[in-house]
């Protein structure tokens, strides 16, 4: 018996909705476990606290516990790498962005390869470094600190998280663009970095807002300029080093990645709860206290932010002739 076309309509889109049904109960499922989120930097640094933030706000919106799994060493490759060989199912995220879009250049014989096999989820908050020096430091302002510094050729130690980390590109740039020679002194990540600041130690450091602002606001720390183009609202009052060298800028986003392969459906589940996780007062006040914006927007946008991330940084890398550790 011939099928009418009202039926012949029905079965065509019963048939192309099958495919969604299996889709849609993956998100809906998604997370059945415990989700691990690997930080490739030791705790207290700028990766570690804003993955805190955000884990905790997702296992309160997802009813599943996010867990902070630190595994620094590297640059922060060791926790790549090992999400990047990871089941591609959601369960195992890394805290991911402008470190690994400096690893990129910087490390030339990896495994792997984050641009391939890592794919971006959501973006997590955006802040810049602080320019601080010991309390001792002679220099009361950016200005003064560029003097000081030709006028001390080699002289002046800047501490940073480690070869190819925010701070230390954040210093190098600096050099770049003020045509000044210091001496990086690398530390394994940026706590102990801060500690050899305030006991003097060493003299300065560009370090990332998040573990740094609680010093310069002590006073344990001298707070010379910010790195972003504009002044932080955590900062009111502290010019960007872009008012005394034009054009310089630099900031560290932070977001989140997963495993190449990962269903479709589950990025985009995370992405959207991260965006709403985002847009709630709570953690725009506790980004806004670590110097931070919100970074709010889909996996691609995210994924161009560090692509450009990426670019800009292989011209420093390149002009500076840094090689990893």
């Amino acid at each position: 018996m011939p099928r009418s076309r009202r039926d012949v309509l029905r079965l065509a889109a019963s048939a192309a909705a099958v495919p969604a049904v299996p889709r849609l109960a993956r998100a809906q499922a998604y997370p059945s476990r415990p989700v691990h989120i690997l930080v490739g930097f030791a705790a207290g640094s700028a990766f570690d606290i804003l993955a805190r933030l955000i884990a905790q706000a997702l296992t309160e919106r997802l009813g599943q516990t996010f867990v902070v799994d630190n595994r620094p060493g590297a640059g922060g490759t060791i926790a790549t790498e090992a999400v990047a060989r990871s089941r591609a199912d959601g369960h195992t995220l890394l805290v991911t962005g402008s470190p690994d879009a400096i690893n990129a250049t910087l490390y030339t014989n990896q495994s792997f390869s984050f641009k391939r096999d890592i794919v971006p989820v959501a973006g997590v908050g955006r802040g810049p470094n602080v320019m601080v020096v010991a309390p001792s430091f002679p220099a009361k302002t950016a200005p003064e600190f560029i003097a000081f510094a030709k006028a001390h050729p080699g002289q002046i130690s800047v501490a940073s998280a480690g070869v190819g980390s925010e701070s230390h590109m954040c210093s190098e740039l600096f050099k770049l663009m003020a045509g000044v020679d210091m001496v990086h002194v690398p530390y394994r990540g940026q706590a102990p970095a801060l500690t050899d600041l305030i006991g003097g130690q060493v003299q300065a450091d560009f370090a990332p807002l998040p573990p740094s602002i609680e010093y310069a606001k002590a006073g344990k720390l001298r707070a010379l300029a910010i790195t972003s183009s504009a002044r932080s609202e955590a900062f009111p009052d502290l010019p960007t080093l872009a008012e005394f060298l034009p054009g310089y800028e630099a900031t560290l986003a932070t977001g989140l990645g997963a495993p190449r392969g990962t269903p479709a459906e589950v990025i985009e589940r995370i992405n959207k709860e991260v965006n709403a996780a985002l847009a709630h007062p709570r953690i725009k006040a506790q980004l806004a206290d670590l110097g931070n914006a919100p970074l709010p927007g889909s996996p691609a946008d995210f994924g161009n932010l560090v692509a450009a991330e990426a670019e800009k940084w292989a011209k420093v890398i390149r002009a500076a002739n840094l090689k990893p550790e």
